[in-house]
C-alpha cells in the first residue's frame, strides 16, 4: 500500500478541521467513508471513532446458538478504515452544528464543512435494575454484547428445566429480529439435549406482535405454535433479581407487574441513540438524529447527514438497511457540497434473515410502510436452508470483502 493511501491516525490537538468528518467506525461510517473516497480522491475526510475493533455483530446470534465462537465475528478496524482517511481515535462528547464543529471525550475541537453522524447505538443496560450486576453469569446473557454473546450458549446448554426467558425491549433495537431468534434456536437445542419438554420456553415482548409485517409475522406465528413457544406480548423487563433468579416485567397496557422464575434469561436491553446525539441539538423529540427520510440530510442544519442505527430514520435498524442507504447519503452530500439538487431516495428497504432454527431462515425484505421488497423469485416467506446458507456464510464475506470497502 502506498504511504499516501494508508490510513493517517490523527495525533491530539486543540483544533484540527476537515471537510468531511464521518463520526462512527461501524458499518454505516466506514462504509460512507469508503464512498466518499471512491468518488472523490482529493476530499479531505477524516472519521471519529474510539475502537480498536470492528464487529460483525448479525453473527451473534449464531454465536449464542452455538454455531461459531465469537473470535470469528471481529477484526482490526484499522484494516477497514480506507486509505487516505485521517483516524482520529476518540469517542465525540459534544456536537456544536452552529459552528460547524464538535468536540470529542479528550477534548480536541473538530471542525467540519460537512458532517455523518453514524456513531450507531446505544445499550441502556442501566434501565433495567440489577441487569448490570447480573449479565454474564447466573443464567443472565445476551447476545447484545461481544463481551457476553458467548455465555448465552454456554446457559443454553446448561439448562435442564424450569423457565428459558427471551425478552423484547420497549425501545427501538438494533435487529429487531434477534431478540425472537434466539429463543428459535434454543428450543432446538434443548430438543436435541432431550430436554425440552422439562424446559419452558418463553418470548416476553414489549410488542403487541411478533413482527410488523404480516406476510412474515404469518408464517413466524406458525413457527412458534409449532415449537410451543410461550409468547408474553406487551411485557417489559423493568428488573432483573439475581439472588432469586426472578424476573420482573410490567405489563404495558394494565400496568401489572408480573414475576416469573428463570433458569436461564437472554435480556435484549433497552436501546437508544448515544447521550452525544439525544442530548444535542440534532436529536428530533425521540433523541434521534433528526433527517428527512428520504435525502437522509439534516432537517434544521444542511450540511449534516445522518445514517444507520442513530438516524430518526423509521425503517428497521439493519445492516441491510445501511447498504441502501450509504450511497443515497454520498451522493446526496456530494451533490450538495457541487450546489445540485438532492435527487437520490432511500426507499426504507430493510433485510432481516430471520433464524426459526438449526439451517431454516426467513428472509424479510421490506420498505416504508411494510411495502415488501424480496429479492429472489420465490416465497421468502418460507422457512429455507439455502436462506440459512445466506446468513451463515455468504453475508459476512459480502460485509468484510464488499460493503465496508463501499463496493456494494
Amino acid at each position: 500500500m502506498a504511504a499516501s493511501e494508508r490510513p493517517i491516525v490523527s495525533r491530539t490537538q486543540p483544533t484540527v478541521r476537515h471537510q468531511v468528518v464521518v463520526i462512527g467506525g461501524g458499518n454505516a461510517g466506514l462504509s460512507v467513508a469508503a464512498r466518499l473516497r471512491k468518488a472523490r480522491k482529493d476530499l479531505d475526510i477524516a472519521l471519529v471513532e474510539p475502537s480498536d475493533r470492528h464487529y460483525y455483530q448479525p453473527l451473534w446470534t449464531l454465536v449464542g446458538g452455538g454455531v461459531f465462537k465469537k473470535e470469528v465475528t471481529v477484526q482490526d478496524e484499522a484494516k477497514y478504515l480506507p486509505g487516505g482517511v485521517t483516524w482520529i481515535k476518540d469517542a465525540v462528547a459534544e456536537m456544536c452544528p452552529d459552528d460547524n464543529a464538535l468536540v470529542t471525550a479528550r477534548g480536541t475541537r473538530v471542525e467540519y464543512g460537512f458532517a455523518v453522524v453514524a456513531p450507531g447505538i446505544q445499550l441502556d443496560w442501566g434501565k433495567v435494575k440489577g441487569l448490570k450486576e447480573a449479565i454474564g453469569r447466573d443464567g443472565v446473557c445476551s447476545n447484545y454484547a461481544y463481551e457476553y454473546v458467548d455465555t448465552t450458549w454456554r446457559f443454553i446448554s446448561e439448562c435442564k428445566s424450569g423457565n428459558a426467558i427471551f425478552t423484547h425491549p420497549n425501545t427501538p433495537i438494533k435487529c429487531g429480529g434477534a431478540p425472537q431468534k434466539i429463543a428459535y434456536l434454543a428450543d432446538d437445542a434443548f430438543r436435541r439435549a432431550g430436554v425440552r419438554d422439562r424446559v419452558n420456553v418463553i418470548f416476553a415482548s414489549a410488542g403487541a406482535g411478533i413482527f410488523s409485517v404480516p406476510k412474515y409475522a404469518k408464517t413466524l406465528n406458525a413457527v412458534i405454535a409449532r415449537k410451543g413457544i410461550d409468547v408474553r406480548f406487551r411485557h417489559d423487563l423493568t428488573e432483573i433479581r439475581p439472588d432469586a433468579k426472578e424476573a420482573v416485567f410490567t405489563h404495558l397496557d394494565t400496568g401489572e407487574t408480573v414475576v416469573l422464575p428463570y433458569s436461564m434469561i437472554h435480556v435484549t436491553p433497552p436501546q437508544s441513540a448515544p447521550d452525544f446525539v439525544k442530548n444535542g441539538p440534532l436529536a428530533d423529540a425521540a433523541g434521534w438524529v433528526d433527517v428527512d427520510k428520504h435525502t437522509l440530510q439534516h432537517v434544521r442544519y444542511p450540511n449534516v447527514f445522518s445514517l444507520g442505527d442513530a438516524s430518526s430514520l423509521p425503517c428497521s435498524k439493519t445492516g441491510a438497511a445501511v447498504r441502501k442507504q450509504a450511497p443515497v447519503l454520498v451522493e446526496n452530500l456530494l451533490a450538495f457540497r457541487d450546489g445540485g439538487a438532492l435527487t437520490a431516495s432511500y426507499d426504507g428497504y430493510a433485510s432481516c434473515p430471520l433464524v426459526t432454527g438449526y439451517g431454516k431462515v426467513i428472509l424479510a425484505e421490506f420498505g416504508y410502510d411494510g411495502v415488501i421488497m424480496e429479492t429472489f423469485p420465490f416465497d421468502q416467506a418460507r422457512e429455507r436452508y439455502s436462506m440459512y446458507v445466506l446468513k451463515a456464510h455468504a453475508l459476512p464475506n459480502l460485509y468484510w470483502h464488499g460493503m465496508l470497502q463501499g463496493r456494494m
